[in-house]
């Protein structure tokens, strides 16, 4: 048989594109979370739930143009009350598991931060069975295991370890994790379903909301303070308006990569992204790491593997 079918121009484009949006899926992520390191730790712009606002505007206003004008995704409508309510308290989740992430990157560096974040699949599987009554195989549970033990021991061995940091990493994450379980119980029924692109279009104008008043009373005149930073230096209107954009497109081109690779290919993209924001975020910021953290945070990524595969096996 032929082999030329594999290599036609369709096939090669196919190929293109979707290492495209693989690498766009990277940039993005990896970019954002470098910026927001940058911003609210090296270049002094303390005000995190400020910074997630910005992001939640472009989300809002970039998903409008995809959505009703560009139509990456068909519109889909909130059908009742009941619905838009649920929403709202997705929103609510989702401004606690972002606002806490950018409020840990003041304190934690990216390295420790990602090895914290690996740590998801662990809170899933605690609420999960918490609201669910959803009860995995053993084997699955005790691949979780080195998940917390990597942990462990990467806070023991991290040179720049901040208590507060820590928690603020840990409730972004267990928030990141409530939100996966609490979308799949209360949009469930198929009229409610929404895909992430059509969620993403109503949550973030409610975040922003949501958002305002926290910024308002926490972070007082921070518009005045920003607009004051910008008559010193420019650069860090474009910082924001750059930052906002990148946030929107991580959500985008994850949909994407999604939709145009299999389960398993974003699993295992997925565990390399973290290690490769690990080793990017060492090389630019320079923070010191050591082998015990080096060691804790490979044990962990080990046991998210392991996980994942236990998942997949007992399905």
């Amino acid at each position: 048989m032929s082999t030329k079918g594999n290599w036609s121009p369709p096939a090669v484009s196919g190929r293109l594109f979707t290492l495209g949006l693989v690498a766009s899926w990277y940039s993005s992520n990896i970019g954002v979370l470098l910026l927001n390191k940058y911003l609210l730790s090296n270049y002094g712009f303390k005000y995190p739930i400020f910074l997630t606002m910005c992001h939640m505007t472009a989300c809002s206003l970039l998903s409008y143009v995809a959505i009703a004008w560009m139509r990456v995704v068909p519109m889909q409508a909130v059908r009742s009350r009941l619905q838009f309510a649920k929403i709202v308290a997705l929103s609510l989740v989702f401004c606690g598991s972002v606002v806490s992430g950018n409020v840990s990157l003041k304190y934690l560096p990216v390295s420790f931060n990602q090895a914290v974040g690996a740590t998801t699949p662990f809170f899933t599987a605690v609420f999960a069975y918490i609201m669910t009554v959803k009860r995995e195989a053993w084997i699955t549970y005790v691949t979780l295991i080195p998940v917390v033990a990597g942990v462990v021991i990467a806070s023991g061995g991290e040179p720049s370890f901040h208590l507060f940091g820590f928690i603020m990493c840990i409730g972004a994450t267990a928030a990141r994790a409530l939100k996966s379980v609490l979308q799949g119980i209360l949009l469930s029924s198929e009229g409610e379903k929404l895909n992430s692109m059509n969620l993403l279009l109503y949550m973030a104008p409610i975040a922003v909301v949501l958002l305002l008043p926290a910024t308002l009373v926490l972070e007082q005149n921070v518009v005045g303070i920003t607009l004051a930073l910008a008559r010193e230096d420019m650069k860090i209107i474009w910082f924001l308006l750059f930052n906002s954009t990148l946030a929107y497109f991580v959500n985008l081109t994850n949909f994407l990569v999604t939709k145009h690779t299999s389960a398993l290919t974003l699993q295992v993209l997925g565990n390399a992204k973290g290690a490769v924001a690990v080793v990017v975020s060492i090389l630019i910021f320079k923070n010191p790491v050591t082998v015990t953290g080096m060691f804790g945070y490979t044990i962990t990524v080990i046991g998210v593997i392991l996980y994942s595969e236990a998942k997949k096996r007992n399905k």
